[in-house]
């Protein structure tokens, strides 16, 4: 039908036969990419246009990208990015107002960035509309139409910004795709690029060591004080090197006291020093560790076993920065990282008064938990090369590797002693093999199993409880002398049950009793 009022066909007829169809694509839509290429095929066709794209709005990146696009190769596509404000597009979605371009050949504000072609002896416009989504825009519709000198496009408009109300779900869901996998290139880059910590004097790629490698690597920057807890024989010294070495100190001295070895009348000219004369002995002047470890770090392993006495002269240090030699009167300043460890409960310690909470609190700043070797089993196989090359260098042997049933049975154990106790079977058994290799039999007792030693009861599981109940009904037997009604009540049956299963396995009541008269 002809429109009087604008002088051309009038859309007013089929415009809703077309929104029913493309609004059924849309619905029913389950390739998102592929169905609104359809739809601007379609439009196109419909508004007599030459192209039709949707551009989306990545506001990760504060640009806009084409998304779809009908009569563009893929080429072209890839040259339709824009930043907001920028270009035609651009102003749509700053001002979230649609715009007309009459004739594009003769706007500034056309830039033709995809670099399409026209037809010179027509008029191109280029009409362009928001498509907002619950009052946040997230994209535009366009189409480029060559005309006979047409100056009113407001049907068009109308007619595209129901478009978009449609299609605008789909655009938003592909505009959250488009984010989502920009987010993960940049995360993926990262990755690439970043560096993972992980310390030169620790053997280990379990999950549960790869996040203490993260705490390390978060506190060695800093001078907090740090305790290390953990079952003994787990390697709270390397981790105090670790952070010693990850450090600004790392030039500095790293001076390690195990405060369990040293006696109580020793400790204090241990850590503090001495003047000469302090006490009987004390022939010259003596560096405490405490100033020998100025400018780096000091780490007091076993801190629980550290005497009431001291724990009071070691609060001063923490407070103060501050230390006198035993016999002395002169306040030293030190500049010391504070690394302590321990296996024991301090916590119950302090309930029992064994341990001071204002220590224990100036101590506990940064408590790190090192896992015991039965929770990162993952890293037993890394671990036992590491030893096995360790000790090939020390005893000049040539072992070169541990049979799959020794590996089994490495893995399986609980160790009790963490990986000291693994590193001294390694030793152990590398002294015991014949062959370059380690084998189960070459393991103590201690990790032996039924199935390592070949001691597992064989037969079903019937068979193996059927030699169970013989055993003890043999042995309730032989506690009450023969006594099958007694021997009843014990195992808690009746006594035609114990009479069927003397029967069932021919035991002789005579030799039980006779058994009994022989103790008597």
């Amino acid at each position: 039908m002809f429109c009087e009022k604008y002088k051309r066909v009038c859309y007013a007829d089929s415009d809703l036969n077309f929104l029913v169809d493309i609004s059924n694509v849309i619905s029913h839509s389950q390739d998102i990419y592929k169905d609104l290429e359809r739809v601007l095929e379609e439009l196109c066709e419909y508004l007599k246009a030459q192209y039709s794209i949707i551009t989306i709005v990545d506001r990760n990146c504060d640009r806009i990208m084409i998304s779809s696009a009908y009569g563009l190769t893929e080429k072209e596509k890839k040259k339709g990015i824009y930043k907001i404000g920028e270009g035609v597009v651009g102003k749509v979605v700053d001002t979230e107002q649609p715009v007309v371009i009459p004739d594009i050949a003769g706007s500034s504000e056309f830039l033709n960035r995809t670099g399409i072609t026209f037809d010179g002896d027509k008029p191109m416009a280029f009409l362009c509309v928001p498509v907002i989504i619950k009052n946040e825009i997230t994209g535009t519709l366009s189409i480029h139409k060559t005309h006979p000198g047409i100056t009113d496009f407001s049907a068009e408009i109308k007619f595209l910004n129901i478009v978009g109300m449609l299609i605008g779900r789909n655009i938003s869901v592909r505009r959250k795709q488009i984010e989502e996998l920009d987010e993960l290139r940049k995360e993926n880059m990262r990755l690439k690029g970043a560096k993972l910590f992980k310390p030169e004097n620790i053997i280990g790629n379990s999950s549960l060591m790869n996040d203490l490698y993260n705490m390390i690597e978060r506190v060695s920057s800093t001078n907090t004080t740090v305790m290390i807890r953990g079952e003994s024989g787990v390697g709270k010294e390397l981790i105090a090197e670790a952070i010693h070495n990850a450090s600004p100190r790392a030039s500095r001295p790293f001076v390690k006291v195990n405060c369990s070895a040293l006696p109580e009348t020793l400790i204090e000219s241990e850590l503090f020093g001495h003047e000469k004369g302090a006490f009987t002995g004390a022939n010259a002047m003596h560096t405490g560790r405490f100033e020998v470890a100025n400018g780096g770090t000091i780490f007091l392993d076993e801190i629980g076993d550290v005497p009431l006495s001291m724990q009071v002269k070691l609060l001063r240090v923490l407070q103060q920065k501050q230390i006198e030699r035993v016999g002395g009167n002169k306040t030293i300043d030190i500049d010391v990282r504070i690394i302590t460890a321990t296996n024991r409960n301090l916590e119950n310690m302090i309930k029992e008064d064994t341990f001071r909470e204002d220590l224990y609190y100036r101590l506990n700043v940064f408590p790190m938990y090192v896992p015991a070797l039965r929770e990162r089993r993952a890293d037993i196989p890394m671990l036992t090369d590491h030893f096995i090359d360790k000790v090939n260098k020390k005893n000049g042997t040539k072992v070169k590797r541990v049979t799959s049933g020794a590996m089994d049975m490495l893995m399986v154990y609980s160790w009790p002693g963490n990986i000291r106790e693994l590193e001294n079977v390694i030793e152990r058994a590398m002294i015991l093999t014949s062959d370059n290799v380690i084998h189960s039999y070459n393991l103590p007792p201690t990790l032996q199993t039924g199935f390592s030693s070949d001691t597992i009861d064989k037969g079903t599981l019937s068979n193996v409880l059927e030699k169970v109940e013989r055993q003890m009904i043999m042995d309730t037997l032989i506690l009450t002398g023969g006594n099958m009604a007694k021997a009843a009540v014990q195992l808690g049956i009746t006594e035609r049950m114990m009479g069927l299963r003397i029967s069932k396995y021919n035991l002789a009541l005579q030799n039980y009793k006779q058994l009994s008269n022989e103790k008597s």
